[in-house]
């Protein structure tokens, strides 16, 4: 896991310069040893991953992969898969690595398709993807023509993910970090688009978050925000007390309404509602590589309406809006 070309290019880049100043102290942190202790289990699958020559990449359709140069022989088929079970559970995906499918608890395919036609052209533009997991949309905004895209996560089974994938995928301008929005440098404005995805609802504080992501847009940047929502007008807020689907990180899900007068004070212009929806369980599920509890355990099974808690099943909206200036 090398990002000494990504520190050298910063270094180089007045406005990511100042992140360049504190990349090896984040990396520390978010990929301690002595913190996370599956992280060594975690680096020993990716370094059993078989050398296997690519011949294509495909970065623009629903499962991110590549194809072979040569047909891999079984053993190598069977090193892969098994390098790859060993980084289970794979939450957002899917992948396809030389025919090998990698069924993902989430179709994040669903997600891109929905918001996709209502961003603006990638060609040529910096991103910023926060709360990435192990990238899969990193990909595909880099298959959409970004030229640099920096994905950040705290969680580092997913940071292992994503270089497993690059080890096959070996796009030089996609990045994954581990870090949260939070440790960023403060008013960096340095990138063209900053997506924020299924992040919102576990911040303490949404417009701490939502000043953060402004500030990391240049000037008239475009911010693509995507999180839970409760059906109502504007002003209506769930705040649950206990846990919601089972998580106990979720603190605010606001209206789409109170989410476009959140934007709005926070001086975003022309907020806009794109896309809101119900989660189904065909999008987010339990599979083979993610074997553990997924919505439909969380969902009331006598009222697939509400969670186990009583409150209004997952809906999850998706905004644009501009940054000032």
């Amino acid at each position: 896991m090398d990002y000494a070309p990504l520190k050298a290019k910063w270094q180089a880049d007045e406005a990511l310069a100042p992140w360049a100043d504190i990349l090896d102290t984040q990396l520390s942190a978010g990929l301690s040893h002595q913190r996370y202790g599956d992280l060594q289990r975690w680096l020993e699958s990716l370094a059993d991953l078989p050398d296997i020559p690519v011949s294509q990449c495909h970065l623009d359709g629903s499962r991110v992969g590549v194809d072979a140069a040569l047909a891999p022989s079984p053993t190598e088929m069977e090193r892969l898969e098994t390098a790859l079970r060993g980084l289970h559970p794979w939450r957002k995906g899917p992948f396809e690595l030389f025919g090998l499918h990698i069924d993902t608890e989430w179709r994040s395919d669903f997600k891109w398709d929905r918001l996709a036609p209502h961003i603006e052209d990638l060609r040529g533009r910096r991103v910023l993807d926060v709360g990435c997991g192990s990238g899969y949309h990193c990909w595909r905004m880099a298959g959409a023509g970004a030229s640099e895209v920096i994905g950040i996560d705290p969680t580092p089974l997913f940071i292992v993910q994503f270089w497993a994938l690059q080890k096959y995928l070996q796009q030089p301008h996609v990045w994954v970090l581990p870090a949260r929005m939070e440790e960023v440098p403060p008013k960096l404005h340095a990138f063209d688009t900053v997506f924020s995805m299924g992040v919102l609802y576990h911040r303490r504080s949404p417009m701490d978050h939502l000043q953060e992501l402004r500030d990391a847009l240049r000037p008239g940047g475009q911010l693509v925000l995507e999180t839970l929502v409760v059906e109502g007008d504007e002003g209506k807020v769930l705040v649950p007390e206990g846990r919601y689907a089972r998580m106990g990180n979720v603190w605010f899900l606001p209206s789409s309404a109170t989410l476009l007068t959140w934007l709005r004070k926070m001086g975003f212009r022309n907020p806009v509602v794109v896309d809101e929806c119900d989660t189904t369980a065909e999008e987010q599920r339990s599979t083979d590589w993610m074997q553990f509890h997924s919505l439909s355990n969380f969902l009331d099974p006598e009222n697939q309406h509400r969670t186990l808690e009583g409150h209004p099943a997952p809906r999850r909206a998706v905004l644009c809006a501009h940054a000032p200036g």
